[in-house]
């Protein structure tokens, strides 16, 4: 009998073991699969994200919508220039360009200043700027795929042809955009919600503002486009144009009266983004901070000693031997003094989007605004000195008695 029991179960623990090592063999199903990397090519926005934030300036004049599209990688610039035109307000064109000529920002941006209404908007809207540069930043094909897409609808319904303020052209299927007059740009407005015909993606509706003072919808030659007054530039102002069929932006000039370019972008070419000029603000994609996302190191002007008032170092003179330092008695212990934090950086911090993007920013606003140096303090008058009274002479101390 035992001996019969032990047969059983010897067969059925090699029986167990037998199963086990068959399951073992089996591959893993695929609902149970160790997630795996993302795709190095997943995009960052959807094609219904793209259609949203795209739709209220695809129709924009190629140069002015490829300067557009820079200057939205650099979100913090945009912010301070806008601050800049609330100090500075009634300049447009060539002259407001050439009074930031002083201004450490991309030439993207300074171009901009010409247009103040679009600086503006691009700064009450700062999460869409922020959303559009990074989006061009990592989808620049799909972003001008997409901008043709909207312009082919627009022309569909009926809503986009030539006007006295803008040239409509077909090159090679693709839609051209480009001022009637290179001296003098209008900045179209229209509702992106009518103009394409009916919004195709319901849960993405297109993103909308109010038009602009001063904006009247023409029946005719463009239904559904508003024109205002046209704002003179000078010939050749614009440095940035699309190439449609390489399907990137080109920098096609760099001798224009406010073109200063940095590490990039030094000759015509495809244009690159300049990551000194991100001053900081975190880039989105794991690709696009591979690729841009460094340490922001801003130039230091001279070391901390030449703000105390103390002479910099001379080149070839001999070190000064540090005075000694005199022993303290070891009844006496020394006091530790704590040293003080360092202060941190102007935009050391920033992690969120457009809200603190403006918030840091809002930083060097006060050295925009005009300021009057304080009167001198008028230190009161010493009073007059008083004469010492005479000292009485003290007792049996008069003249020598004879």
């Amino acid at each position: 009998m035992n001996l019969r029991l032990a047969a059983f179960f010897g067969g059925l623990i090699a029986s167990l073991f037998a199963a086990f090592a068959a399951i073992a063999q089996l591959p893993p199903s695929p609902s149970v699969l160790p997630p795996g990397p993302p795709a190095a090519n997943a995009p960052a926005f959807s094609q219904p994200e793209l259609d949203q934030m795209l739709a209220p300036i695809a129709l924009y004049p190629d140069p002015l919508l490829s300067q557009i599209l820079m200057a939205a990688t650099y979100p913090l610039e945009v912010v301070e220039a806008a601050r800049w035109i609330a100090a500075y307000p009634g300049l447009r064109g060539d002259e407001a360009v050439r009074a930031v000529a002083a201004q450490q920002w991309d030439p993207s941006v300074k171009s901009l200043v010409a247009f103040p209404q679009i600086v503006k908007l691009m700064d009450q809207r700062i999460d869409w700027t922020q959303r559009l540069g990074n989006a061009f930043l990592a989808q620049q094909a799909q972003v001008m795929d997409t901008v043709q897409e909207l312009r082919r609808r627009a022309s569909a319904a009926g809503n986009l042809s030539p006007s006295a303020e803008m040239q409509v052209q077909d090159d090679g299927g693709s839609i051209v955009l480009e001022p009637a007059n290179p001296e003098l740009l209008n900045v179209p407005y229209y509702d992106p919600q009518t103009i394409y015909g009916p919004w195709w993606w319901p849960d993405y509706p297109p993103v909308y503002w109010p038009a602009w003072p001063g904006y009247v919808v023409r029946p005719g030659f463009s239904f559904g486009i508003a024109w205002g007054v046209g704002v003179a530039i000078s010939a050749g102002f614009f440095f940035g144009a699309f190439d449609w069929h390489r399907r990137h932006v080109n920098i096609v000039r760099v001798d224009n009266f406010y073109y200063r370019p940095g590490r990039v972008n030094t000759a015509p070419g495809p244009w690159q983004h300049d990551a000194d000029h991100r001053r900081g603000v975190p880039y989105r994609g794991e690709a696009v901070r591979q690729q841009f996302g460094r340490p922001f190191a801003p130039a230091s002007p001279g070391p901390r000693s030449e703000f105390r008032g103390r002479q910099a170092p001379i080149a070839g003179a001999p070190a000064r031997s540090a005075a000694p330092t005199p022993a303290v008695p070891a009844s006496r212990p020394q006091a530790r003094v704590a040293t003080p934090e360092p202060a941190p950086r102007a935009f050391e911090g920033i992690r969120a989007g457009g809200s603190q993007t403006r918030q840091f920013s809002a930083r060097g606003q006060a050295s925009l605004s005009p300021r009057t140096a304080p009167a001198p303090r008028s230190s009161p008058p010493a009073p007059a000195r008083q004469p010492a009274p005479p000292r009485a002479a003290p007792a049996g101390a008069g003249g020598r008695h004879r």
